[in-house]
């Protein structure tokens, strides 16, 4: 069966879709993108995520506007793609759109809108058994809270943890842990989880944002403040999170073993009530 994808109003094959040489997404990576987890036809936060896209526009000052239309255009290309009945995710790209190389933000352009649909499954041997990640340093910009399409930083580093044989990177910023190249990272010590504050150093994950309300709603601590990576090796229990990994635990740091080596009852209690929500 062929791809169904959306581009720019219009339900088309993949085979057939094209956009310009002079989009300003290929040409500075001039674009913003969401990634968005649908349980069995259930989107998972679909407010949140539009939520963070809508930021993501404002601070890159791209002018779609059209967010109330993109929840149909998702449900159409999970149905067109026979998706609806299993764990699918729906990507969405937009960019300032085509135009003259320039070095400043053209008036006028319409903006490039694609998206499409893919399977999405939960990787339950990870979430079961842990993984082993490695640390290196956060070469990123400066600018991390804004879901930006330029992820060269994070595709290079991530590549290093594929080479390692490790399931993700976690990323360390003038010693200390920020975030992992796809994921957010969360600690657990005496019982309490710790997590890089938001800044413009981390994405606002929606996921760790879920984590986040399970804690407060349970009674279990949570401080927001950016810990060591000497701290990072003594911690009880490690997890990343995100649309893709969601609660997954972390069993080894490069070539140490993390906390107990094996997921902690934190994680699993944290694990228990996040697919209770999906």
């Amino acid at each position: 069966m062929s791809e169904v994808v959306y581009l720019n109003g219009t339900f088309i094959l993949k085979e057939k879709a094209a956009i310009s040489p002079d989009d300003r997404g290929f040409i500075f990576a001039d674009g913003v993108y969401e990634v968005i987890k649908y349980y069995n036809g259930k989107p998972f936060r679909f407010a949140d995520h539009l939520e963070r896209l809508e930021r993501s526009l404002q601070e890159v000052q791209n002018g779609f506007e059209d967010l109330a239309g993109l929840g149909s255009i998702f449900s159409k290309l999970l149905e067109e793609n026979n998706l609806v009945k299993t764990h699918a995710g729906v990507y969405l790209q937009i960019t300032r759109g085509a135009n003259k190389r320039v070095h400043h933000f053209p008036e006028g352009v319409q903006p490039t809108v694609y998206a499409f649909a893919f399977t999405l499954p939960s990787f339950t041997e990870n979430l079961e058994k842990g993984i082993k990640v490695i640390t290196h340093e956060d070469i990123r910009w400066l600018r991390c809270d804004i879901k930006s399409v330029a992820l060269l930083p994070n595709t290079m580093l991530y590549n290093q943890a594929v080479e390692a044989g490790a399931g993700e990177c976690i990323l360390i910023r003038n010693g200390k842990v920020t975030e992992a190249t796809h994921s957010s990272v969360l600690a657990v010590k005496n019982g309490t989880v710790i997590t890089h504050p938001l800044s413009n150093l981390i994405l606002p994950g929606i996921t760790r944002k879920v984590v986040l309300e399970i804690c407060a709603e349970n009674n279990i601590p949570v401080e927001e403040r950016a810990f060591s990576e000497h701290e990072l090796y003594e911690m009880d229990e490690l997890i990343i999170a995100g649309t893709g990994s969601e609660i997954t635990p972390v069993i080894r740091i490069n070539d140490t073993p993390a906390g107990n080596k094996k997921p902690g009852e934190i994680t699993r209690f944290l694990q228990r009530k996040f697919f209770y929500l999906v």
